[in-house]
């Protein structure tokens, strides 16, 4: 006969679910081994603590006028882009490497011998993620963060990290007032010494044309040329600071590498509008760069496109950038001539005013004039550079600091709340793929179709897995336990209906391996047995590992082994209504005894004699897979239960129990599943659900039954 499972695959999410609810234990376990583990790590890890400081950056020109504003308040994010690489650049972190001696510590950590170099320690700390400097979208405050194994030396760094970089903005603003003062030094000192020696020229004309009566410090002449004069030496000399300042700023921004000119956004050097507009472009290309780069390959389509974008803007930003200084060029070139030009006017003036003049009056004259000029021009660079050094010792703000760093009494990292989740998240994640891993390959039966399919046998019951947990022996507080048994024990007698008999059928219930609630099933079918009015003998053949007389609660000897050597007799080893319509034999307690073919006539003549006392002989046989006994047992009797656990054994070893029976000549009455879970699916769903309707009941039939107890152990 053959059997088809009429039962279709279970849907994914059900199925998924109850694979989770059979190993809820292992998925428990995996999960308690991943928090225990992740415990005794974070415990033993090295504690790191963080230190933070905040602070807000400020844009200051290169040069500042008295009472000007020196910071602009709007925000600019390529501007605050800069200061982040600039913070975490070497020209920062080297300094403080140097003062705080972080390459001999570090040393010390990773237990290498000698200070280490200082690039080697920038590197560190850098890839290492140690030193961490971050801003919040639209704003100019930068949080500079510092993880170290001591806190106090991660505050320290937080802080001297913000004094250098205060320093290096300090330097940077007041650079090019640095260099307009020392150019206007020189020019000072130079122009002190023209007027040292045009008074001595003076004084020395004066000796030699007798004139007296004259005042050096303010002379005078009322004359329209001597005016005109003046006015061209005005001229002269505001010509001549313009062209010193235009070509200090094209020295400046040619002493500037050309690599440093791209990011010079909003600086003072540069004043045309189109280029710093070209200048931020640049910037944002460059930064949409850095932001693909870190989540795209170099050969994606969107990278390539991006990329050959910032070259194009980078070359024609660089194109523009030289051609800004050569206009920068120009116009110095430009002032240059205008004040050569205006010198040789003013000489030609003064020509035609000496030719004018009388022979004796124009060299002293002359020289007077130039004295006045000399003075003048003395009196100009003297009140700039006073300008300049009130102006350059105007207190300048480029860093606001928000908030010191300091030292954390508490570790930062490892972090016990994040661990703890994380090793929670992980475990669970872990026991289901295990989980669904070991049902993947798990080859043991799993439904009663699925035994019925492969085995092409009939189920007679399915066994529930909660009536293992107590002795069989014991009276079940619930009445509807033993329903399982009943309709196991009514299948049996429906199947052996047409089945030839000469006296009492004898049936022997074995299993593929041990451990599989044999023993205890069998009890409970013989008492159901029993219970439905016939009369049973149990037969425990098990010898090498008997178990009957302990859950009965009696002796184990005198048994059948005692009865197989004729030590005893049958009514010597036998319990009578050990339970109603139960008899008992036990294994006997010889050692070393085993069922060999020696002694088949005898049990087969014990058989005999037994047939004609009851309905129904069972025997509860060692596993039929590498024991004799069973197969011998098996030789002689009637009919064989097959008896499975639920999700136990491999098919294999099922399979092969099942041809070890078939090569007896013997056919498999039908199976038995046993110990099947109240989660394992709609197999037992449907048993479950009749077994509950019974159990309904119990709670009013436990006091009617209370009085027909029956104490098992008892002996009659």
């Amino acid at each position: 006969m053959a059997y088809s499972d009429p039962v279709k695959e279970s849907a994914p999410l059900p199925a998924f679910l109850q694979t989770l609810n059979l190993r809820k234990a292992l998925i428990l376990l995996i999960l308690a081994l991943v928090v225990i583990t992740t415990i005794a790590v974070t415990a033993f890890l090295p504690k790191w603590y963080r230190s933070k400081a905040s602070i807000r950056v400020l844009k200051i020109g290169a040069t500042s006028a008295v009472f000007q504003a020196q910071s602009n308040d709007y925000y600019d994010p390529y501007f605050v882009q800069d200061q982040l690489r600039t913070i975490k650049s070497p020209k920062i972190i080297n300094p403080v490497i140097e003062r705080l001696k972080l390459n001999e510590k570090l040393a010390a950590v990773l237990e290498i011998p000698g200070p280490l170099p200082v690039d080697f320690t920038y590197d560190y700390l850098i890839k290492k993620r140690l030193v961490s400097v971050e801003s919040p979208k639209t704003s100019s405050i930068v949080e500079i963060t510092i993880d170290s194994r001591d806190p106090a030396l991660s505050a320290a760094i937080a802080n001297e990290i913000v004094g250098v970089y205060t320093e290096d903005r300090i330097n940077l603003a007041t650079a090019a007032q640095k260099a307009d003062l020392a150019e206007l030094n020189n020019q000072l000192a130079a122009q002190e010494k023209i007027v040292i020696a045009q008074r001595d020229t003076v004084e020395r004309l004066r000796a030699e044309l007798s004139i007296s009566g004259i005042d050096l410090t303010n002379p005078r002449n009322n004359s329209m040329e001597v005016e005109r004069l003046r006015q061209m030496q005005s001229t002269l000399v505001a010509l001549t600071v313009d062209a010193n300042s235009l070509k200090t700023r094209y020295e400046s921004f040619r002493d500037i590498p050309p690599d440093k000119r791209l990011s010079l956004v909003n600086a003072q050097l540069i004043e045309d509008p189109g280029t710093q507009r070209l200048q931020q472009i640049y910037l944002e290309a460059e930064q949409n760069v850095t932001k693909l780069s870190a989540r795209l390959g170099e050969a994606h389509p969107e990278m390539i496109v991006a990329s050959e974008n910032l070259s194009k803007i980078k070359t024609q930003l660089e194109a523009q950038l030289t051609g800004y200084e050569f206009t920068l060029k120009s116009k110095a070139e430009e002032a240059e001539a205008r004040v050569a030009e205006l010198k040789k006017q003013l000489e030609e003036a003064k020509t035609s005013q000496i030719e004018n003049a009388s022979k004796r009056m124009r060299p002293f004259e002359e020289a007077m004039q130039k004295l006045d000029e000399a003075t003048r021009l003395y009196t100009t660079f003297k009140l700039t550079l006073r300008q300049r050094e009130i102006d350059y010792n105007q207190p300048k703000r480029p860093v606001e600091i928000l908030s010191k760093a300091e030292p954390k009494p508490e570790p930062e990292r490892p972090s016990w709340p994040i661990n703890i989740t994380f090793a929670i998240l992980f475990g669970v994640v872990l026991g289901i793929g295990t989980a669904l891993l070991i049902d993947m390959f798990d080859a043991s039966f799993r439904s009663v179709a699925d035994v019925e399919r492969r085995l092409q046998r009939p189920v007679l019951g399915v066994i529930p897995s909660s009536l293992t947990a107590r002795k069989p022996a014991e009276e079940p507080l619930d009445p509807a336990e033993d329903e399982p048994f009943r309709v196991l024990q009514t299948n049996i007698t429906l199947a052996l209906r047409n089945k030839p008999s000469h006296g009492a059928q004898t049936l022997v219930m074995l299993s593929a391996g041990p451990g599989e609630g044999k023993s205890t099933t069998l009890l409970r079918l013989a008492r159901a047995m029993g219970a439905a009015g016939e009369r049973v003998l149990l037969i425990d053949a098990d010898l090498r590992r008997p178990t009957q007389h302990r859950l009965f609660n009696v002796a184990k000897t005198p048994g059948l082994a005692d009865l197989l050597q004729s030590k005893v007799t049958l009514d010597q080893c036998r319990s009578r209504n050990i339970a109603p319509g139960l008899d008992f034999i036990p294994s006997g307690t010889i050692s070393g005894f085993t069922l060999s073919l020696f002694y088949a006539d005898r049990l087969k003549e014990i058989l005999a004699d037994l047939r004609t006392q009851y309905d129904r002989i069972v025997f509860d046989a060692p596993p039929i897979i590498g024991v004799s006994d069973s197969a011998v047992i098996t030789s002689l009797i009637d009919h064989v239960l097959l008896l499975i656990q639920y999700r136990r054994n491999p098919l294999s070893m099922v399979l092969r129990a099942q041809q070890t029976i078939l090569g007896l000549d013997k056919e498999i009455l039908g199976v038995v599943l046993n110990r099947v879970p109240k989660n394992a699916g709609a197999d037992y769903a449907y048993y479950s659900k009749n077994y509950a309707y019974y159990g309904s009941k119990s709670a009013r039939s436990r006091d009617k039954t209370a009085g027909d107890t029956i104490n098992f152990s008892e002996k009659k």
